[in-house]
């Protein structure tokens, strides 16, 4: 490993260290591919534009400062691409800098295999179930369909499956996607009439692991081309791997047809991990990510009390762990619970308030806009389509989501619990306005101001 892949590794270690597991998880553990420096620039692949856009438009700022603070002994900036071509032409000539495209185009994360996967009581069927159906791709259990409750590791099994089928077969055309993207390539592809290139990409694998399928809710023409994939992937005995939170049958916006091709095949569930699991997935999180002298320094009963804390979401769980032990690490501390303890308040006193607290800066974002266009909450957030209230509440939205993050489902609850592709287009619909809208520029700078935020 070159200095600059040890550098951006102790960024993003540092980075899950002070983001939440959500956000880490979403946007930086899946950027693993490194391209060596160039006119101090270093390179990272990521899978599209919205990641992309998401971390220049808030993230890259700390990102670059960390990196002068671990590498002081030349100025680097990272530059984030979506595509091989977008790196600079002496990079594209220079085999040595580039990493196996045809891997990373996956969507894959390698340290999503069955081995790093700790097995408990909670998901010791479906895992047996993923393993089945790796080396029996096609003919056993297709599709396959995992649900069960945010970060309890259903996108970790079913990337295990990807990772399997390469491991198999290096010639495996496996892709992973999230329903969310899924559902902007498939908007941006029709849009621009190069359909013909989105059914390229998705009718040629061999291996389809769809995430988040409940995110298709209510997008009925992404559905329907969903449904036309679905058939012509199945018809050909290729895998389909889905995972959602909830069962099929209880999938709401979904049509029938889908719902119903769900179940063709097998469904299996993951459940919150019980106390031991917890602790085993503690432990061979230290065994596997910290020093050995660390890792056996750390006493069992403060393990347990980060078990006892963080007993419903696996992310969370380790996102703890690193947090406590970086901590104790930085202030030269000696893991104990007491310390953990001291290291994870914040942590804790923050998942008590954060639906509180996010619940008053989302109302107070929908308060601002609507004063802002002299309108009422209830008209901007209700089923009115007139123009007076349509481009206050597309504002709102896209605000919610600039500011915060926050998911597209997430945000259709809090507008008189619209879909999530609503959102996504109103989003999307703002962004583009954007440049070439003066007006409308200046209105989300005033209404930022009005926030007591920087845009």
């Amino acid at each position: 490993m070159n200095k600059y892949e040890l550098l951006w590794q102790k960024i993003l270690e540092e980075l899950e260290s002070i983001y939440d597991p959500e956000t880490f998880n979403d946007l930086f553990r899946p950027l693993k591919s490194i391209y060596l420096f160039h006119n101090n620039h270093i390179y990272i692949l990521v899978e599209n534009e919205f990641t992309k856009n998401r971390i220049n438009q808030i993230h890259i700022k700390k990102i670059n400062e960390l990196a002068k603070r671990f590498h002081k002994d030349e100025l680097v900036d990272f530059i984030f691409i979506t595509n091989t071509k977008d790196l600079p032409s002496e990079l594209q000539e220079k085999s040595d800098y580039s990493v196996n495209t045809n891997y990373e185009m996956t969507g894959l994360n390698a340290n999503y295999t069955f081995p790093t996967f700790v097995v408990g009581k909670s998901n010791n069927y479906a895992f047996s179930v993923s393993m089945i159906v790796a080396d029996q791709l096609g003919t056993a259990h297709n599709p396959l369909y995992i649900f069960g409750d945010v970060g309890l590791g259903k996108t970790h099994l079913m990337q295990a499956i990807g990772n399997k089928a390469i491991e198999n077969n290096i010639n495996s055309k496996v892709l992973y996607v999230k329903s969310d993207i899924f559902v902007e390539e498939y908007y941006a592809h029709f849009k621009n009439q190069m359909m013909d290139e989105f059914n390229e990409k998705y009718r040629s694998v061999d291996v389809l692991l769809i995430d988040d399928i409940q995110m298709l809710s209510g997008a009925t023409q992404t559905q329907l081309e969903f449904f036309k994939l679905f058939e012509i992937l199945h018809s050909r005995n290729k895998q389909i791997v889905i995972t959602s939170d909830k069962p099929a049958s209880e999938l709401k916006k979904i049509m029938d047809r889908l719902t119903s091709r769900f179940q063709w095949g097998l469904s299996v569930d993951i459940k919150i991990p019980d106390a031991q699991h917890r602790l085993d997935i503690l432990k061979k999180k230290l065994a596997a990510e910290f020093d050995p002298n660390t890792y056996q320094d750390v006493p069992i009963d403060a393990l347990e009390y980060i078990a006892s804390v963080f007993s419903t979401n696996i992310r969370e769980l380790e996102g703890a762990l690193n947090r406590a032990m970086t901590y104790t690490k930085i202030h030269k501390l000696k893991p104990s619970v007491k310390n953990f303890k001291i290291a994870l308040e914040s942590l804790v006193n923050t998942r008590i308030k954060s639906d509180q607290l996010n619940e008053n800066n989302y109302d107070k974002i929908q308060s601002v806009v609507a004063d802002f266009y002299s309108i009422k909450v209830e008209d901007m957030i209700g089923k009115k389509r007139d123009y007076k209230s349509t481009l206050p509440r597309h504002i709102a939205m896209y605000l919610i989501k600039y500011l915060y993050d926050v998911p597209y489902k997430t945000i259709g609850e809090l507008f008189g619990n619209r879909d999530h592709s609503s959102v996504l287009s109103a989003c999307s619909k703002i962004e583009n306005e954007l440049e070439s809208d003066p007006i409308l520029k200046k209105a989300i700078e005033d209404i930022t101001k009005k926030l007591g935020v920087e845009k």
